[in-house]
């Protein structure tokens, strides 16, 4: 049997953006870091071209960035730097940080309590936020000291600069610092023409930002952006604790260098986001199937039945499902249109 060119068989393509490879320009940066000899722990030149290059992106001289080996540690080390043991985190009930982090925030701030609030759309509210910050003020209370949003969200939807700047405005008012989970910030700045990162951080109020990179084509590499430099009081001393010091730091930081100076950091977001509205457009078009929500990133939520999904598992396709969200398809730098062309190719033949 003769193998098209881009036949794409059934597999992980649209399982997470997590399950993509490295980036061209990212493996070409390893290579490049790869020859001679060079300070460690950071002190090499990569490292400090890259933070000169995540600076730049956001228009802010003075933010202070720290590279971590995963999302995990960027979310949780940047909220233990927010908060003390005995205070509160709020966040969407949906967030990573509630049903993915494995408790890493509680555990790396000590303690630090979760504070769940619901929203459409995985989105928090400025009502139900203030309400979570005044309902009480008792030391029987854990207070809140941070607010954590996810840009883009579990369920592919975005905050504008503006929703971002009220629930700063308010956090801010009751002395509660506001971060951000931006493991997919590229796709979500790629969505939204106009807005410049600075927009859509510290020019809203964010505080500090954990900045994706795997998810767009990196390997091993996180970024933790604080835009209010007095709240990075000693963290590299958490970096190196929680085991997230880089002894080889040239390897994480090339890669940034690389995909910053080239375009491609913003190119692949481009290009998730394209995949995945292609995607959503071609689903519409199946009979039997629906898009739960439109496609704002590169992430496509569909509503189909348990027979239909389980009959894709059984082709060797490969996604999840999220508690009230539908089936997740997730597009990334790597997506072909072959790809999307042989999954809907078996959606339509299950819907049928």
């Amino acid at each position: 049997m003769k193998i098209d060119a881009n036949y794409a068989a059934p597999g992980w393509q649209f399982a997470s953006d997590n399950t993509a490879g490295i980036c061209p320009e990212a493996w070409a940066a390893l290579q490049a870091a790869n020859a001679g000899y060079a300070p460690s722990y950071g002190e090499d030149a990569w490292t400090e071209r890259a933070c000169a290059l995540i600076r730049a992106l956001f228009e802010h001289a003075s933010a202070e960035v720290y590279f971590v080996f995963n999302g995990t540690a960027a979310n949780a080390l940047s909220l233990a730097a927010l908060t003390r043991s005995y205070q509160a985190i709020i966040c969407h009930e949906a967030s990573h940080l509630q049903t993915d982090e494995c408790g890493a925030p509680e555990f790396f701030s000590g303690g630090a309590k979760l504070l769940l609030l619901p929203g459409a759309g995985a989105k928090l509210s400025a009502g139900t936020v203030l309400q979570a910050i005044t309902q009480r003020d008792d030391l029987h209370f854990s207070r809140p000291r941070a607010l954590s949003l996810s840009q883009s969200t579990e369920w592919g939807t975005l905050y504008r600069p503006e929703e971002i700047g009220a629930l700063s405005a308010l956090a801010h008012a009751h002395d509660v610092a506001v971060h951000i989970d931006g493991a997919r910030f590229a796709n979500a700045l790629a969505a939204l023409p106009g807005v410049t990162a600075a927009d859509l951080s510290w020019r809203a109020g964010v505080d500090v930002l954990s900045l994706g990179g795997t998810k767009n084509g990196l390997n091993s590499t996180e970024a933790v952006v604080f835009f209010n430099p007095a709240l990075a009081g000693q963290f590299d001393c958490r970096g190196k604790q929680a085991g997230q010091l880089a002894s080889k730091m040239r390897f994480q930081s090339s890669q940034w260098q690389a995909v910053l100076e080239s375009g491609a950091w913003m190119r692949h977001a481009l290009h998730a986001n394209a995949m995945a509205r292609r995607l959503g457009s071609a689903i519409s078009a199946v009979p039997g199937l629906r898009l739960a929500r439109p496609v704002e990133v590169n992430a496509v939520f569909v509503e189909m039945s348990a027979a239909a999904a389980e009959s894709m598992f059984a082709m060797g396709w490969h996604f999840y499902t999220l508690a009230d969200a539908g089936y997740r398809l997730m597009c990334s730098w790597a997506t072909s249109e072959a790809d999307i062309e042989a999954l809907v190719r078996d959606l339509q033949r299950v819907a049928k």
